[in-house]
This record gives C-alpha cells, structure tokens and sequence, in this order.
C-alpha cells in the first residue's frame, strides 16, 4: 500500500514539473512559408511552373477546383503559446495565374 501511495504521489509530482517556468518549450511551424517578397514576384499570366518555381509546392491543391492552389502556414510559439496563422490561394485559368487572395497582396499590403 506504501508502494502505490509513493508511485501516485511521484506521478502527480512528475506531471506537475510540465508547468515550470524556463522549461523549454519549441516553435512547432507547419505549412508552406509564404512572404511578402514572394508574393510582389506574381504576376497575372503566370504559368503553373513559373509560379510553383517562386511559391514552391501548394500545401493543397483542391480537387474539385482544379484551377486553384492554396498555401497555409501556421507556427505556434512554445514559449508564449501565441499562434500566428496566413494563408493565400492561387487562381489559374488555362494554366495561367489569374487571380489571388488572402492574407498578402501584391505590392507590399497585407489584408
């Protein structure tokens, strides 16, 4: 009985050192990173494999809409558990960049 109340009390004491201060936590990224300098290279007319060459792989490319590639990037911060979110989809009409939107614009602006 001895054993089980130590085994339960070092559980609870172990479990409790997740929460200390200084206890490194990592950035945990995923997803495509997308800039701004990336994004003032597109120009409407495009190809798929010249805007591949700038953007890198789409994150996703919807079935559904052949003619579209979305980039999402996501980082959440371990130390201050903040979350930062950005996406941009691609438009392309005959294989040629048609349209964008999302959280940057061309030319400097971000939405």
């Amino acid at each position: 009985m001895q054993k089980l109340l130590i085994v339960t009390a070092l559980s609870f004491v172990l479990a409790g050192c997740s929460g200390f201060p200084g206890v490194y936590k990592i950035d945990i990224p995923q997803g495509n990173v997308v800039t701004q300098d990336m994004v003032d290279k597109l120009r409407p007319g495009m190809t798929e494999s010249q805007v591949r060459f700038i953007m890198g792989s789409p994150l996703i490319t919807d079935t559904f809409h052949e003619g579209r590639w979305d980039y999402l990037y996501s980082k959440k911060s371990g130390s201050d558990g903040s979350y930062v979110r950005e996406r941009i989809s691609l438009y392309f009409t005959d294989g040629k960049l048609n349209a964008l939107n999302g959280d940057f614009r061309p030319g400097g602006g971000r939405s």
